[in-house]
């Protein structure tokens, strides 16, 4: 009976290069690095940073207040729309860029029931919850829009989607007849401030229940295997029985009810809207916060907990650079800076460099040995 023989490089690798290789291959390295990068910067500049102390609101409650208060809060909107985003991507092998616009009809379709068509009202003309289930319809709607022409159409999902990214502020100014609305019932903002007698943001407990419904229907239904299969391979999973088109349209639908999520926590943060500012550039920061979680902007296979943890991690950033006072003007060009370099390292081709550097000095001691 022979004996197997063993590599020779295998014998003389170090246990720590194993580990290192493992962890880098890691779908949530890069975003998880990145994470611990930054609370050790600011550890290091200023531990205050981290501070949470109570103080009152304007109306007089006791609430928690502190950089890390506002990072959970603020980005709030942007894990929602991570979530729907990576869905699309994962699908389509392509992203929304309209999310931004829709995000402000959904808002403005609100606004105008709940003011009853008034330029400002003191108190809601419609039922809070029906005038949200309408403003989810609406955006589930200019979902379907966009996913029939992606899925329908085969139109790119970038070009599909800039129909509404190029009119849909338009089309949100329309809807209230060109006026910025305004809704002075203390009621409407609570879902975009805080809950009396409750200290913690109340987008944050929104947050948390889109997080669990998207973690139940992916564990008890077959949505992401599906997902993942047309995107690897859609003419595959049509012979298998899938329908391609359809499921591709499904999840256009679902982005537009988080779009729907996150205009109403937007608008209810402030009780008004305005058209040409409301969630600017929110698009660039969910794409990339699906692409900081690893995931392939080409489709396919997805980590939508990756997501979510990058919308973290860009919240963060943004949190930190105004900690700083980096001009406003200034803020997109150093989160740029950083983002491109995080995805940059997050790519395939970095990280097989990265491991073949690793295993450089290895090999080195081996030829000299």
């Amino acid at each position: 009976m022979t004996t197997p023989v063993k590599n020779p490089e295998t014998q003389v690798r170090r246990p720590d290069e194993s580990l290192w290789k493992r962890l880098t291959r890691q779908q949530l390295f890069i975003p998880v690095a990145a994470l611990v990068l930054l609370v050790l910067f600011n550890l290091i500049a200023d531990p205050t940073f981290f501070t949470v102390s109570v103080k009152e609101n304007s109306l007089g409650n006791p609430v928690l207040s502190g950089n890390m208060v506002s990072v959970l809060d603020n980005a709030s909107e942007l894990v929602i729309l991570a979530i729907g985003m990576t869905l699309v991507t994962a699908s389509s092998g392509g992203q929304d860029i309209s999310v931004g616009a829709t995000m402000t009809i959904a808002g403005s379709v609100i606004l105008r029931l709940v003011c009853g068509g008034q330029a400002a009202a003191d108190t809601m003309q419609m039922n809070l919850f029906l005038a949200v289930l309408i403003g989810i319809v609406v955006t589930a709607l200019f979902g379907a829009f966009n996913g029939t022409l992606v899925a329908y159409f085969n139109i790119q999902p970038m070009v599909a989607t800039l129909i509404m990214y190029t009119a849909g502020r338009s089309i949100a100014a329309w809807i209230n007849n060109n006026q910025l609305p305004i809704i002075n019932d203390v009621a409407f903002k609570y879902a975009g401030t805080f809950l009396p007698g409750i200290p913690v943001p109340t987008p944050i407990f929104i947050t948390a229940l889109m997080v669990l419904v998207f973690w139940l229907v992916l564990k008890f239904t077959n949505l992401g295997l599906y997902t993942q299969s047309v995107g690897i391979n859609p003419n595959s999973s049509r012979l298998n029985g899938l329908n391609p088109k359809m499921i591709k349209l499904l999840t256009y639908v679902i982005l537009g009810v988080c779009v729907a999520v996150a205009g109403y926590i937007r608008i209810s943060r402030s009780g008004s809207i305005n058209y040409s500012r409301n969630a600017e550039n929110i698009e660039m920061d969910a794409i990339l916060a699906v692409a900081l979680g690893g995931n392939a902007l080409s489709g396919g296979k997805f980590n939508i907990y990756g997501s979510i943890l990058g919308a973290y991690v860009i919240q963060f950033l943004t949190t930190t650079l105004y900690k700083y006072e980096v001009p406003s003007t200034a803020l997109p060009a150093y989160k740029a800076v950083v983002v491109i370099l995080l995805v940059v390292l997050s790519a395939p081709v970095v990280r097989e460099k990265l491991s073949s550097m690793k295993k450089a000095p290895v090999k080195a001691v081996k030829e000299v040995s």
